[in-house]
């Protein structure tokens, strides 16, 4: 995993993390990035600045590329693995599953003809993209949610 520093267009800095530079830019072109402080889709890379451990920064450093081409160590990959599946559940307690229902919920929402509510549930990529184009704040989840019923 790669962490990238990005920053949209209203000014909000935040973290993302991808698979690769390429997973970064095939997401970004298809509109699946967006902003989760505005939901603004107009992201780009943060001039990133070196991550030095300070006294009192809780900011974890995970390598971003191994040495010599080799697979990160498993202690990294194990802590990042962590890291989403926590991220993962906190979203998961504190938001509702709508299933395939999940476009026209969030569209609703934002139109203003239901009340805003955090949910979660299933896109396929070109409906992701239509949302993106609606100006409709969504944010791809980097691992895969399964409905309710099936988690283990």
């Amino acid at each position: 995993m790669i962490v990238f520093d990005l920053k949209c267009s209203g000014g909000h800095v935040f973290e993302a993390w991808f698979g690769s530079s390429v997973a970064w830019e095939e997401q970004r072109a298809a509109g699946l990035v967006a902003c989760p402080i505005c939901g603004n889709g107009e992201v780009a890379k943060a001039v990133m600045a070196p991550n030095v451990g300070v006294k009192g920064n809780s900011r974890t450093t995970v390598p971003t590329t191994a040495p010599s081409g080799e697979a990160p160590p498993p202690e990294v990959v194990k802590a990042a693995m962590e890291m989403i599946a926590s991220a993962q559940a906190k979203m998961l307690e504190t938001s509702q599953w709508v299933g395939t229902a999940f476009t026209d919920k969030a569209r609703a929402m934002h139109l203003g003809d239901e009340p805003a509510a955090q949910i979660h549930g299933q896109a396929t990529p070109e409906q992701a993209q239509e949302l993106a184009e609606e100006g409709v704040p969504v944010a791809p989840l980097l691992v895969p949610v399964v409905p309710p019923e099936r988690r283990n």
